[in-house]
């Protein structure tokens, strides 16, 4: 019986795991879920944090470093390019069974740099020589100073994972900053074919914060809303790919096709279903078609070997989308503005991981020094 990962797969969408432990890399478990379909895997600074305070599985290479004089954010890049490392090597064979499409593992520029365009475009060249695999994604934040960034690495043919995408009108721009870094890598002579990114469309953050707004409005004796509680995240990422159509399976990246370019597939995001009322396969089920990624953490992804129901539905109801997106204006709330305070906030998020992260490093390399 295929699975139904590979089920998924068929209908044009490829499932990445949203998680990177030693455990995961050494225990062969990586590679079961490959013989499985996975088929690509993201970290981000939350994730680390919680691989080495939750295990005493980092201690020896702590400790190895530490006795060399090194800084705890010294420590946790030898930590994140060696997992990183391990991960795309095994996840190799994807890589070169898709011919570049697939097979990817992407790490995260230092959130510290989310607003620092040079620093963006120096540490993703750093870390991608680091590991120097072709199948590593550098990750970098939508903003408006890393917009530049992914255009300059892209034309140096470093692959990148754009992320914290929250809503249409910063897509808009991330896919234009794509084309512009092929455009730049083609006019330079550089070859096309293998240079690859994803855009990361966070998906249900969206419904956490519009149906709090929703409920407060509900609460508040307003009526006929009740039906468009837990709308706005699939509404959204399905306008999402309908821009995406216009882009790439249209005139402005036509001439960048022939030339042997690759799309830049939109990958679903924060896809684990926040609310318990809602179905645990909600982001997936949802969002599935042609050229798409959906990452999805452990527990979603066991969900959708119990009871995912894989079929094309991202190009279904469409215009329901957009209708949903205009009720929500008409009920007062401000979608552009919880867009960007998502952002804001999943910038934040992620930098305050990168803090505990590198903490928690300082303490066990404080530790294990004495000890």
């Amino acid at each position: 019986m295929a699975s139904r990962i590979r089920e998924i797969s068929q209908l044009g969408q490829a499932i990445w795991l949203d998680y990177i432990s030693r455990e995961l890399l050494d225990r062969g478990e990586l590679r079961e879920l490959i013989n499985e379909g996975l088929a690509g895997l993201t970290s981000n600074p939350t994730i680390f944090q919680k691989a080495v305070a939750g295990s005493s599985t980092y201690d020896d290479q702590i400790r190895e470093l530490a006795m060399a004089g090194r800084s705890a954010l010294e420590i946790y890049e030898q930590i994140a390019i060696r997992d990183i490392g391990d991960a795309a090597s095994q996840m190799r064979s994807v890589y070169d069974e898709t011919r570049g499409r697939d097979g990817y593992v992407s790490i995260e520029v230092n959130p510290r740099l989310a607003n620092d365009t040079d620093g963006t475009v120096a540490e993703g060249r750093r870390l991608f020589q680091a590991i120097d695999q072709p199948n590593v994604m550098i990750k970098v934040p939508a903003t408006a100073e890393g917009l530049p960034a992914i255009a300059t690495l892209i034309s140096e043919g470093i692959n990148v994972n754009v992320t914290l995408i929250f809503s249409v009108d910063m897509y808009d721009k991330v896919m234009q900053a794509h084309l512009a870094g092929l455009r730049a890598r083609h006019e330079a002579g550089g070859s096309l074919g293998r240079v690859a990114s994803v855009a990361s469309f966070f998906v249900s953050r969206v419904d956490s914060l519009v149906d709090k707004q929703l409920q407060g409005r509900i609460d508040g004796g307003a009526s006929g809303l009740e039906s468009l509680l837990g709308q706005a995240a699939v509404a959204n990422a399905k306008i999402a790919y309908d821009a995406y159509k216009k882009i790439y399976e249209g005139e402005p990246f036509a001439a960048l096709k022939a030339a042997g370019a690759q799309v830049q597939r939109p990958l679903w995001a924060s896809t684990s279903t926040k609310n318990p009322a809602y179905p645990s396969t909600k982001y997936v089920d949802t969002l599935i078609g042609p050229e798409t990624v959906n990452t999805v953490p452990p527990n979603t992804l066991d969900a959708i070997r119990a009871h995912s129901s894989p079929a094309r539905t991202i190009d279904l109801d469409v215009e329901h989308s957009y209708a949903v997106i205009e009720r929500l204006g008409a009920a007062g709330i401000d979608f552009a503005g919880v867009t960007g305070d998502l952002l804001t906030a999943g910038i934040s998020s992620f930098a305050d991981s990168f803090e505990a992260l590198l903490a928690d490093v300082e303490a066990k390399r404080a530790k294990l020094v004495a000890s």
